[in-house]
C-alpha cells in the first residue's frame, strides 16, 4: 500500500523542506504551562523548554509545537500578554539554534501574529478558526495553518458530546473551514487539516475517528494525527497518562498507513523510530544499513 496523494506535498515551512508523499513529519510537543495535561510543568520556564526542543529536534523532530495555553478549561487562565511573553522568547532562542521548524499551538490571532514575528512558521489553531483574524493572518504572512475540528469555544466545556455521524460531521466541519480559509487568502498548500481526536469527543468518538482517518486524508491538504498519551488510549488500556506509550504508537501507525503525514509526540525518539519503520513497510524509506544474509 502506498499512501494517498495529498495537494501540494512539497512543502518549504520555516527553514526546512517537506515531502508528505515520502514522509510523515514527527511535531514535538513542548508546553510553557504550569498544569500540561502531560508534562505537569517540566518546561514552564525558559531553559528547559528551548532544552526540550533541542533536544526533540536531535532526536528527530521536524516540527516543535509550543502551546503557552492549556487546553483545559480546568486550567488556569492565561492573557494574551502573558501567552505572548511565553511563547516569543522560546521561539527567538529555537529558530536562533536550531532550523527545525516551530510551531505555535494558538486560538488568539494575536499571539499568532507575535509568534511568526518571533520565528514560527506554523498557527497550529485547535480551535477551528473562532478568531476570525487567524486566516487572514496566515495569507498575509505565508504562515502554514493547521485546521483543527472542536466544536466548544475555546477552553470551554462541551459536556456529553453527540454525534449522529462522528467522521462525517468532523469531514463537513473541515471542508468549511478549509473553504473559509482560502476564501480569505490563504492557499491550499499553506494548510494542514487535523480531526481533532478527544477535542470534544469522548472515547468511542476517537476509536472511531481512528478507525476511519482514511476519509480524513481525502480532502486534499496534509492531516495531522494528534494522538499522543491521551485519554482515548488510557481509557482503552486502562493505563494511566506516564504508561500510554505501547498504545499511543500502535495508533500513530495506524493513522499514518490511513495517510496521516504529520504525528504529534511527547516521546520523540520512540515515535520517530515507529514512523520510520512504517515509512520503510510502506516502500517509502530504505533501510538504514543491509547486512544480515548479505555477507
Amino acid at each position: 500500500m502506498t499512501l494517498p496523494m495529498i495537494t501540494a506535498p512539497r512543502r518549504r515551512i520555516g527553514r526546512r523542506d517537506f515531502d508528505f508523499d515520502n514522509r510523515v513529519a514527527v511535531m514535538a510537543i513542548v508546553n510553557r504551562t504550569k498544569d500540561s495535561f502531560y508534562d505537569a510543568g517540566r518546561t514552564f520556564e525558559l531553559q528547559p523548554a528551548v532544552d526540550a526542543a533541542l533536544a526533540a529536534a536531535a532526536a528527530g523532530a521536524d516540527i516543535v509545537d509550543i502551546g503557552g495555553v492549556p487546553f483545559s478549561p480546568d486550567a488556569r487562565e492565561v492573557s494574551e500578554a502573558e501567552e505572548i511573553e511565553l511563547i516569543g522568547p522560546f521561539i527567538e532562542e529555537v529558530t536562533r539554534l536550531s532550523d527545525v521548524a516551530v510551531s505555535v499551538d494558538t486560538f488568539r490571532s494575536g499571539v499568532a501574529r507575535a509568534a511568526i514575528a518571533a520565528g514560527a512558521a506554523i498557527i497550529n489553531d485547535t480551535s477551528g478558526l473562532h478568531d476570525p483574524g487567524i486566516a487572514p493572518l496566515a495569507a498575509e504572512t505565508g504562515a502554514t495553518l493547521i485546521l483543527t475540528h472542536s466544536r466548544a469555544e475555546p477552553r470551554k466545556h462541551l459536556r456529553r458530546p453527540h454525534y449522529s455521524d462522528v467522521v462525517g460531521e468532523i469531514v463537513a466541519f473541515l471542508v468549511e473551514r478549509v473553504e473559509r480559509a482560502t476564501a480569505a487568502g490563504v492557499g491550499m498548500e499553506q494548510l494542514v487539516v487535523d480531526p481533532g481526536p478527544d477535542l470534544n469527543k469522548n472515547t468511542l468518538h476517537t476509536l472511531e475517528i481512528c478507525r476511519r482517518f482514511a476519509e480524513f486524508t481525502r480532502l486534499g491538504p496534509p492531516t495531522l494525527a494528534a494522538l499522543s498519551n491521551k485519554d482515548f488510549i488510557g481509557e482503552t488500556l486502562d493505563r494511566p497518562k506516564g504508561e500510554r506509550l505501547a498504545g499511543t504508537l500502535a495508533t500513530t501507525t495506524w493513522c499514518i498507513e490511513r495517510g496521516a503525514r504529520v504525528v504529534r509526540a511527547h516521546d520523540v525518539a520512540r515515535a520517530v523510530e515507529a514512523v520510520r519503520m512504517t515509512e520503510a513497510l510502506l516502500g517509502l524509506r530504505e533501510p538504514a544499513y543491509l547486512r544480515h544474509n548479505l555477507d
